[in-house]
């Protein structure tokens, strides 16, 4: 597999056009040792499952999950692809699981671009991701253009993973918890419970999460007590969900900014209008930036 290897100072950044336009390895060199900012993939093949593997991928043209693979949109029914067996739900998109091409690469920063056909996805668009890595800084620009004669619904995300200590905490700001089902299907809208409010900080070790909130700020801390570094995380409109994520027993963790909640083609379906979800005219652009900065 071809890999695209940055660097910035004492940071390096690995990418995988091929798959998934993923993250590889992001890493910060601290004398003879180094610093994993995200959990490395350790030896990326073309037929590893990118979900339990990369150190970070995009979500595109929608994140997180779709009921069923099903939705209506403007009296179009569309069926989408069970992605992952045995998830019943498709999910994340196409981006992680399709090629990327290389269009510009340089010393400290990459452009990786995609270009799908109307298919099971019954529109035609081009993604691009930008990765620019600095020395205490990564920065990714996410871009989905609608490339059919209708309008194309759509979402834009980014799904890192981060390693786990036994003290890593993650606060920010959110007004509100999508709850959810046995499937991680959202199912009620409501105030975060204490223990599971990032807004008053919220240790990865002590709650089991998989939610979507509502009313972020665009900024989280995320910080790792051992070492007494301290990552902070920003993005601009219109990523104003947050996934967390913090699996049982798992060697990372993950803190998502995404353009829409959960299911949110079908929730706005039904009628909601706090979901994110939104529609491009044709040949309009649907842009996002997160950047994730080192403190230590």
């Amino acid at each position: 597999m071809d890999l695209i290897t940055l660097r910035a100072g004492r940071a390096g950044l690995v990418l995988a056009p091929a798959a998934g336009g993923s993250v590889v390895r992001y890493w910060i060199d601290r004398g003879a040792a180094s610093w994993d900012v995200l959990r490395p993939w350790s030896a990326p093949r073309f037929d590893d499952d990118v979900f339990e593997s990369a150190a970070a991928f995009a979500l595109v043209p929608y994140s997180n999950r779709i009921r069923a693979g099903r939705f209506s949109f403007q009296g179009r029914d569309v069926v989408l692809p069970l992605n992952r067996p045995p998830e019943r739900h498709s999910i994340h998109g196409l981006g992680w699981q399709t090629a990327w091409r290389p269009r510009d690469v340089r010393e400290h920063e990459a452009i990786l671009e995609l270009e799908h056909a109307a298919g099971p996805w019954p529109w035609a668009f081009r993604a691009t991701q930008h990765v620019t890595l600095a020395p205490a800084s990564l920065s990714v620009v996410l871009s989905v253009r609608n490339e059919s004669d209708t309008p194309m619904p759509a979402g834009l995300g980014w799904h890192p993973y981060f390693p786990r200590t036994a003290r890593a905490t993650i606060t920010a700001d959110v007004q509100a918890i999508w709850l959810t089902d046995d499937e991680v299907m959202p199912t009620t809208l409501a105030p975060p419970r204490p223990g599971t409010d990032p807004s008053r900080t919220i240790r990865v070790d002590a709650i089991a999460l998989d939610n979507c909130f509502v009313g972020w700020r665009r900024r989280a801390v995320i910080g790792w007590p051992e070492s007494g570094t301290r990552l902070v995380m920003t993005a601009e409109e219109p990523l104003d969900f947050l996934v967390v994520y913090t699996p049982p027993g798992r060697p990372f963790f993950c803190v998502e900014p995404v353009s829409h909640a959960t299911d949110a083609f079908n929730l706005a379906a039904a009628g909601r209008s706090d979901t994110g979800a939104r529609a491009l005219a044709p040949g309009e652009t649907l842009h996002a930036v997160a950047t994730l900065s080192l403190e230590h």
